[in-house]
């Protein structure tokens, strides 16, 4: 059944901070047909804000977060954080689980490395800074690290001060968590390949250290780095909770309409 002004918007919950969610915002901003709240941890600060509802803050745990879709009557949710937003997402799957509400996975697909890349595969923030202290791995001399990791995630890379440091992120970071020798940058993607290339050569770059976020916006370091010749500590994605899941807005979009027909035929 279409929808029609009789029909009441289905109320739905996004969680995001994210490219791709950004995206789906736009998709739902003159659709009807839902009543789509955009939900923000807060960590970015002067965030771009789509033109529908807007919560900035975390919920107080899975409680917290049951609470809130309780009294919003959140009949869909979306997950469209970031890959390496480990915990919200198992919030999310946990709230979801437990009040039997319908879960979407929106996250865009992993790099992966070519013949031509040097990539130092490791699991988390600490190994890619053991590997950086460790004589045995790119310990054993001083280089000069370009880091991308994030702002509040520095901290682990004290354990190897001999490095120097050039730190990329949005927002400026604590100048306690930085080991001695870092330069700070601050810079918003999307970065084109030009510049990063251009970025690595000025700073003399040896090394780029990266978390393997996936999509396009910050792609091109990494062929930066392929023609430089550089290696890459990629520090790959945490596991997620199992659920349905999609790799474009467009393709979120359809799944709500599916559940909102659904919903309205329950209805009649």
């Amino acid at each position: 059944m279409p929808f029609s002004a009789a029909t009441t918007p289905l109320p739905v919950l996004i969680l995001g901070g994210t490219t791709e969610a950004s995206g789906l915002c736009r998709l739902l901003e003159h659709q009807a047909a839902f009543a789509p709240t955009l939900s923000l941890a807060g960590v970015t600060k002067n965030p771009h804000l789509p033109n529908i509802a807007v919560r900035i803050g975390g919920f107080g745990g899975v409680d917290g977060l049951k609470n809130w879709l309780r009294q919003h009557a959140i009949q869909a949710v979306i997950d469209a954080t970031h890959p390496f937003a480990a915990t919200m997402s198992q919030h999310a799957a946990k709230a979801c689980a437990d009040l039997a509400l319908p879960l979407l996975r929106l996250e865009r697909p992993a790099w992966h490395p070519t013949a031509e890349d040097q990539w130092h595969s490791v699991p988390s923030l600490t190994a890619a800074a053991s590997l950086l202290a460790d004589p045995a791995g790119y310990g054993r001399h001083p280089l000069r690290v370009f880091l991308t990791t994030g702002r509040k995630e520095v901290a682990p890379f004290c354990a190897a001060p001999q490095h120097t440091y050039l730190l990329r992120s949005i927002d400026a970071p604590d100048p306690t968590s930085l080991p001695p020798h870092t330069t700070c940058l601050s810079a918003r993607g999307p970065f084109d390949y030009a510049a990063e290339l251009a970025v690595m050569q000025a700073h003399h770059i040896d090394i780029l250290v990266t978390k393997n976020s996936g999509g396009t916006a910050t792609f091109p370091k990494l062929e930066a780095a392929r023609t430089l010749h550089y290696p890459v500590i990629m520090v790959e994605r945490p596991p997620q909770p199992i659920c349905p899941r999609v790799d474009t807005p467009e393709k979120a979009m359809a799944w709500l309409q599916t559940h909102q027909t659904a919903s309205t035929l329950r209805d009649v």
